[in-house]
């Protein structure tokens, strides 16, 4: 059994190459249950943390099985929210192949997902992005977003500006400018795209601070009852989510539901037939899209397949 350590991962990914093997997993006959999610008390406030069990194999080929958690108030602990480990399964005779960290798999896999996403859904030329939230995603979902579309500017805002100001300092892009900034809506006035990874309870994103042509990428509200964005955000926008979980588990998405803002008509496809190419994404320059990405199993069977081989090279 191999271990394959956080160091790893993120010495030997690439989301030049990694993203396009996404795409094809997308496309693949890929055996994914529906994931085990359980809310439960964590002793350090009122909102609960989570525990998802994700499993996903491939015929003949491998099972992996990821456990994690999701912990609203580890930023207080300086640590971040998803903890957790990835076991990869040889199908043919059970043996465990690897453990693999899943904080930073998940972080990379989640990344490539939006990004994957955004190349259907931003315009071609997309240049300002502006990035909504500080925590461990943040930086991933940059580097991401940099490799499928000409970043030049991108815009970090945080509740904590020495925060958004470290992540700024931490990247090293070639070619592109990055600074904290203090006011979500002026910065949203200004982004080709707006990616959003927090921890919020409540809206930070509003539709009535966004303009023609934008791309909205929202990751966080990992639970039915809370949301980043309103529902005005998505009442002007052309609705994509990754799979069709994202009706169920996130917020963003039931809350329009159950009050009307939005029909599931209103959902134009998910990542498997934006990458199968049985529905299109962006149609024109003007439209304003808006991601949904609750994460998928497929996704971190992909990563670690990646990763696991990479590393054998």
């Amino acid at each position: 059994m191999r271990n394959i350590s956080a160091e790893d991962i993120l010495e030997h990914f690439n989301y030049g190459e990694f993203i396009p093997m996404l795409k094809e997993a997308f496309c693949r006959d890929y055996e994914v249950p529906d994931r085990h999610h359980y809310d439960y008390d964590n002793g350090v406030g009122p909102n609960k943390s989570v525990l998802l069990i994700m499993p996903a194999w491939s015929d003949k080929e491998y099972v992996g099985v990821k456990v994690v958690t999701v912990s609203p108030y580890n930023g207080q602990f300086d640590l971040p929210g998803i903890q957790g480990v990835y076991t990869l399964i040889k199908a043919k005779n059970g043996l465990v192949a690897a453990q693999i960290d899943a904080k930073v798999l998940t972080v990379k896999r989640t990344a490539a997902t939006s990004a994957l996403a955004s190349s259907f859904l931003s315009r071609t030329d997309s240049s300002t992005l502006f990035m909504v939230g500080t925590g461990a995603l943040s930086p991933e979902l940059i580097r991401a977003h940099c490799s499928v579309r000409p970043i030049k500017e991108v815009m970090v805002w945080g509740r904590n500006h020495d925060r958004a100001q470290a992540i700024c300092d931490g990247l090293s892009l070639d070619r592109v400018t990055c600074k904290p900034v203090d006011s979500i809506e002026a910065s949203m006035a200004r982004a080709d795209i707006i990616s959003v990874a927090t921890l919020s309870q409540e809206p930070l994103v509003f539709g009535k601070w966004m303009k023609a042509g934008q791309h909205l990428d929202l990751v966080g509200a990992y639970r039915p009852d809370i949301r980043e964005a309103d529902d005005e955000a998505i009442r002007i926008a052309s609705v994509f989510i990754d799979h069709e979980g994202a009706t169920r588990e996130t917020g963003d998405v039931v809350i329009p539901l159950a009050n009307g803002s939005i029909t599931r008509q209103d959902i134009k496809a998910d990542l498997f037939e934006l990458c199968n190419g049985s529905k299109a994404g962006r149609a024109n320059n003007e439209e304003i899209t808006w991601f949904k990405s609750v994460g998928h199993a497929l996704e971190d069977l992909a990563g670690a397949l990646y990763i696991i081989n990479k590393l054998k090279k």
